[in-house]
């Protein structure tokens, strides 16, 4: 058994480096609850800082690491990376205010709805049918996630559930289009899904009431964590379907009450570690399955 999981997580072909992207995005990304929760400042604020530091980090970047250059990455990426950065705009904005106005849990039972989402625009827009056991993995998993929030769930946050509705959308439609277009720059959707969040926000942002320590952290978050989440998650698209990166990088809800434990001491409920369980094992079932399909 163990040999069979080594061979499936070795990166020896595009679909185990798919696979292998899509899980280490959903490791990264499952930590922006904390260091949203840590920066002691409002949603607009978080957003904002967020959007800049992943500005800077993915400009730098792309300047020092792609022989084209800045300019010359976003000119021949052409028209997907605005559209991209726009969808990045739509979640990350969503996604933040959301973790605000509702719980983690809700918040991330509601994304659970990507690879579905992620299915049906693939079908629509790229003539891409999803295999059954994509669809089977997608039915296991989103109930292993009602088993983790189904002790948690709280009424009246309809505000919060329905941002993190939006957000999922975007997140969707952004895996369709990278999954079309496989030769944009990841670094440069990042980036200039960030720029977009940086401007939009700075009008209702209010970064004189900012204190060291909100910028310290949302510096970590918006540098390192979060932007490499989501360069890492839009790049396995190139390897593997829009619907399988959902399926993968739903592990976030598993990872996340463990940074939560990590971070807060906050000990995980019977719900959380059953649910865990079924989403992991389904995760692994699902990557030795299909190990040997093809794209």
């Amino acid at each position: 058994m163990k040999a069979a999981v080594a061979r499936a997580l070795t990166p020896s072909d595009t679909r185990s480096k798919g696979i292998l992207f899509a899980l280490g995005g959903a490791l990264l990304i499952s930590s922006d609850p904390i260091f949203v929760r840590l920066s002691g400042t409002g949603g607009f604020n978080t957003a904002f800082l967020f959007g800049l530091f992943t500005a800077i980090s993915m400009s730098t970047l792309i300047q020092f690491t792609d022989q084209r250059g800045l300019i010359g990455t976003l000119k021949e990426s052409g028209w997907p990376v605005f559209f991209s950065g726009l969808c990045m705009l739509g979640s990350a904005t969503t996604f933040v205010l959301s973790i605000k106005s509702t719980s983690v849990s809700n918040t991330f039972f509601i994304m659970s709805s990507a690879p579905a989402l992620s299915a049906v625009f693939s079908w629509i827009f790229l003539g891409e049918a999803t295999k059954k056991s994509t669809w089977l993995a997608i039915a296991a998993v989103i109930g292993g996630i009602a088993i983790v929030v189904s002790g948690s769930l709280e009424t009246g946050r309809t505000y919060g559930d329905v941002l993190a509705m939006v957000a999922v959308t975007c997140v969707a439609l952004n895996h369709t289009l990278l999954r079309k277009y496989k030769t944009v720059s990841r670094m440069a959707t990042v980036g200039t899904g960030g720029f977009l969040l940086a401007v939009a926000m700075f009008f209702l942002a209010e970064p004189s009431t900012f204190g060291l320590s909100t910028w310290l952290i949302m510096g970590v978050m918006g540098l390192i964590s979060a932007p490499m989440g989501r360069v890492l998650g839009q790049s396995s698209t190139r390897y593997i379907t829009a619907p399988e990166v959902g399926v993968i990088m739903l592990a976030q809800a598993v990872f996340a009450p463990l940074w939560a434990f990590g971070v807060f001491g906050e000990v995980p409920v019977s719900t959380t570690v059953i649910g865990g369980a079924v989403i992991l094992t389904t995760i692994l079932v699902y990557i030795l399955s299909t190990r040997t399909q093809t794209q």
